[in-house]
């Protein structure tokens, strides 16, 4: 029980979360990374299509990194934090 007590103790004296990006920002943040994950979807559906696909890959990967973190925003935007 000592043990407890002294995490609680440790816990209460820590300061409060503040996080990285301040919540008013995540609306703006998610916006922009959405419309860019939109715009990269349609520049890759006309891409002419190369026999070694390298820049078709790499278009695809960064719109699908730039829609998984405007994803991400907009459920924080919500109120879904994950």
């Amino acid at each position: 029980m000592d043990h407890y007590d002294a995490v609680q103790a440790l816990h209460k004296s820590l300061p409060s979360f503040t996080p990285y990006v301040s919540a008013s920002l995540l609306p703006h943040i998610a916006l922009v990374l959405l419309v860019s994950t939109f715009a990269l979807a349609f520049y890759f559906s006309t891409l002419p299509k190369d026999s070694v696909p390298i820049r078709e890959a790499a278009v695809a990967s960064l719109a699908s990194i730039l829609g998984g973190f405007g994803v991400v925003a907009l459920f924080c935007t919500v109120g879904v934090n994950v």
